[in-house]
């Protein structure tokens, strides 16, 4: 056991010198981020993990990636840019994936590995396998939130999980005895309720040994261990990189004096474990094979430039949509309650996360009587955490359950901005489609009810900005339940915005399940002067305001995009081909908006088509307020949508 430890690091050492080499030789060129120093940690711990165990990384991953079982050529190939690398040349030294070998993934942003990890521990429990996750993070991941909901909800749920905190003492230039209150990580376990192992980070043995006790926990089901495993980098935050201005030369040779290799190498020779001969002939060996893949690597091919937008989404699933009949009549939260029940019954990897989704139902009714049928751990009630959970749900996703996200009103969502955008969205693509991101989240929209600024938001025209994300806004109860479904059986991540003053509205709803394709509007009502596209609860405003104007002899065209990324512009500018005039309605702000949006495709495609200048019609660029008189000024009226859409017939 020792001798194979002793190679793993020494793997680690020489494949981090040899890509030190290469970036001063220009064949890395991005950043690049050696472990040299902390060889002994990812050893350590990754000793004691299956194949299929899951780890999550840092920016600073190649240790644990090699240590996982990651062929170093891979690696090398993936920091030269090359197709063979092992995320075929789109994250270079921050992001490596390799599922196939259980490592999900290393990320660039600070965190994010501690909620993942959290994450897949959910999976596995809910599935009930014997796998266990891990997170590597640095000290500086200690002071962020993401470090005290991950460790939370892992401790509250007894989740199969490994924190393991390499205290490399600086996060990037920041001493971390300059920004901690309480700079002994370990310590800070109790205060969520688990054990807290402080370890030399140098000591491989030792590291060995706490890991296994802390496996052997998990797998178990006695709950998480946080490790904080002491070290130092002794080469740059990233090569190229000043070093000297916050650390001396003098500490960091005192530090390449305790080298983990070289401690080890000292034991197994004075237990007589190994001889000296021995060791030396591993450290050729692998000197040899690393000198032969690096060289491989840098005649590896290029990836295609035609690869470059592959893997943003999964492929499309084609349905049948059934068209709206029969008489039976559900509301719009009913209809999407019956969509989640009918598949949770079907899909035993469906969970919901929440505040409030549990036994009470949901603050809107969206769950309610699920908790009676399938349990606490499907419909899982948590903290108020919308980050920790949002980053949950990635690393649920990630390692094979599908992750419902009620994050009750869209306004909350955003404090998990980052997760959303620079995790959950980018990770198909980042893996090169290799893991899929089966995240649903749903929530409230819209003005109404004198919420206020922080339960009123839209913001519908930011997220369908982001390449990888599906953003839903149905309007009826039929669509609902159809894009619900749809949503439920999807390979990516949706978004799916529920209009808070549509949720109590009825109409007819099949019983059977049934799913309607993102990316096809629909059209509520046909018209030959002009065509009206409404978004979310304008919709049915724009639908009231052209039965208005019928009386008066102009001709609506009414369209519901139903989803806005993807947005059907080939049905808008086939009824402007029609009509010759377009009005887009809604209530979200108009400076780079959706409806800016569909005005550009709609002049680029279909100008020869128009009669008059395209038009809008949107809510006040202000945040919303309180009092009633002031809430009714800054969203599009019925009486608004009447005199703009006659005033655009007469132009």
């Amino acid at each position: 056991m020792s001798v194979s430890l002793y190679r793993t690091m020494q793997l680690i050492r020489a494949s981090e010198e040899q890509l030190a080499r290469c970036h001063a030789r220009g064949l890395v060129h991005g950043a690049c981020h050696t472990y040299v120093g902390q060889e002994a940690i990812a050893t350590g711990v990754c000793a004691h993990l299956n194949g299929d165990d899951a780890i999550f990384s840092t920016h600073r991953g190649h240790g644990h990636a090699l240590a996982k079982g990651m062929p170093p050529g891979e690696l090398f190939a993936e920091l030269f840019g090359r197709e063979t690398g092992c995320s075929r040349g789109r994250g270079g030294s921050m992001h490596l994936f390799s599922p196939e070998i259980g490592m999900i993934g290393t990320s660039g942003i600070v965190g994010p590995s501690i909620l993942q990890a959290a994450g897949a521990g959910y999976s596995f429990a809910l599935r009930k396998t014997e796998q266990v996750a891990v997170a590597f993070f640095g000290d500086g991941a200690t002071n962020n939130g993401a470090f005290h909901e991950g460790l939370n909800m892992a401790s509250i749920w007894k989740l199969p999980v490994l924190f393991v905190c390499e205290n490399n003492q600086f996060a990037t230039e920041v001493p971390f005895a300059d920004a901690a209150g309480n700079p002994e990580v370990a310590s800070r376990a109790a205060a969520y309720g688990l054990p807290g192992v402080p370890l030399d980070g140098n000591d491989v043995l030792a590291i060995s040994e706490a890991a296994q006790r802390a496996v052997e926990r998990a797998r178990a089901g006695a709950g998480p261990t946080l490790l904080e495993c002491k070290t130092y980098r002794t080469r740059p935050h990233s090569e190229g990189m000043g070093d000297y201005t916050y650390r001396t030369r003098e500490d960091v040779a005192a530090w390449r004096e305790r080298c983990p290799i070289k401690r080890l190498r000292a034991t197994l020779i004075a237990s007589g474990e190994a001889t000296e001969a021995e060791l030396d002939a591993i450290d050729a060996e692998i000197q040899t094979h690393v000198s032969q893949v690096s060289a491989a690597a840098e005649q590896a091919p290029w990836p295609s430039p035609s690869a470059a937008t592959t893997h943003v989404y999964s492929p499309v699933r084609a349905v049948v949509e059934p068209g709206v009949s029969g008489s039976r009549e559900l509301s719009f939260a009913a209809a999407t309650l019956e969509a989640l029940d009918q598949e949770m019954a079907a899909n035993p990897n469906i969970f919901v996360f929440g505040e409030g989704i549990g036994i009470r139902g949901g603050n809107f009714g969206t769950t309610v009587g699920l908790y009676a049928k399938y349990g606490a751990q499907r419909l899982r009630d948590t903290p108020i955490a919308e980050r920790g959970f949002v980053g949950m749900a990635c690393g649920a996703a990630m390692t094979g359950a599908r992750p419902v996200v009620d994050f009750m009103f869209i306004d909350f969502i955003n404090d998990a901005f980052g997760e959303l955008v620079n995790q959950i969205a980018k990770m198909q693509y980042m893996s090169s489609g290799r893991l899929k991101m089966p995240v649903l989240l749903r929530g409230c929209i819209g003005i109404g009810h004198a919420a206020a600024t922080h339960h009123s938001g839209s913001y519908h025209s930011i997220y369908s900005h982001i390449p990888g994300l599906r953003v839903v806004i149905p309007s009826t109860p039929y669509d609902a339940k159809g894009l619900f479904l749809h949503a439920l059986r999807s390979d990516d991540p949706v978004l799916f915005l529920e209009p808070r003053e549509l949720m109590a509205v009825k109409g007819p709803v099949p019983t059977e399940p049934y799913e309607i394709e993102f990316g096809k509007a629909r059209i509520l009502r046909e018209g030959s002067q002009i065509t009206v596209v409404g978004i979310a609860l304008m919709a049915q405003r724009a639908l009231a305001a052209a039965g208005q104007l019928a009386v008066e002899g102009i001709s609506v065209e009414v369209i519901d995009p139903r989803t806005v990324s993807p947005l059907d512009t080939a049905t808008i500018l086939k009824s402007v081909r029609k009509t010759g005039r377009l009005l887009i309605v809604d209530e979200a702000f108009a400076p780079c908006s959706l409806g800016a949006e569909i005005a550009a495709q709609i002049a680029d495609q279909g100008f020869d088509f128009l009669d008059a200048p395209i038009r809008r019609i949107n809510g006040a660029f202000a945040p919303t307020p309180y009092s009633p008189t002031l809430e009714a000024a800054v969203i599009p009226a019925l009486d608004q949508l009447v005199a703009g859409i006659r005033r655009l017939a007469h132009e």
